[in-house]
């Protein structure tokens, strides 16, 4: 018996392909390596350059997944995240790189005045473990130690 890939729905909204998470409250590292085999489908496959993720119902966010949304973003994609619960809001990364677009949609832009170009290449480089971190931690380097001290 061939094995069969499984997928999450992708719906249309403003142009850009939005994956389905349904009622995926808490992943795990298999749920984020699904996430991200439907981005790379919907990114090379289908060569879509404006992706987003729908997080309704997502209460938990693992570390990988900042990191595989910012690979993207400096392949030239264009992310969004819509409906994200507060929890998620209130993260660090979120709070820094992600602009409010209005009806629950948020934009991943580091610097607030990048776009997307359409030449560059659809497949981003493999990121060093740190340097979704590496990113944060220039950002706010007092924000960072105090959540590692604690």
């Amino acid at each position: 018996m061939a094995a069969t890939k499984k997928s999450l729905p992708i719906s249309d909204r403003h142009g850009f392909s939005v994956l389905e998470l349904g009622d995926m409250e808490i992943w795990d590292g298999a749920d984020l390596s699904l996430l991200r085999e439907c981005l790379v489908r919907l990114i090379q496959g289908r060569k879509a350059r404006r992706v987003g993720v729908d997080m309704t119902h997502v209460k938990y966010v693992p570390s990988g997944f900042f990191g595989m949304l910012f690979d993207w973003h400096d392949a030239g994609i264009a992310i969004r995240l819509y409906s994200p619960q507060e929890n998620v809001e209130r993260m660090l990364w979120f709070n820094r790189f992600f602009e409010p677009l209005g009806d629950g949609a948020f934009q991943l832009c580091p610097s607030r005045h990048e776009t997307p170009t359409e030449d560059a290449p659809l497949i981003p480089e493999p990121a060093t473990p740190a340097s979704a971190w590496d990113r944060i931690a220039n950002a706010h380097p007092a924000a960072v130690v105090s959540t590692v001290q604690g």
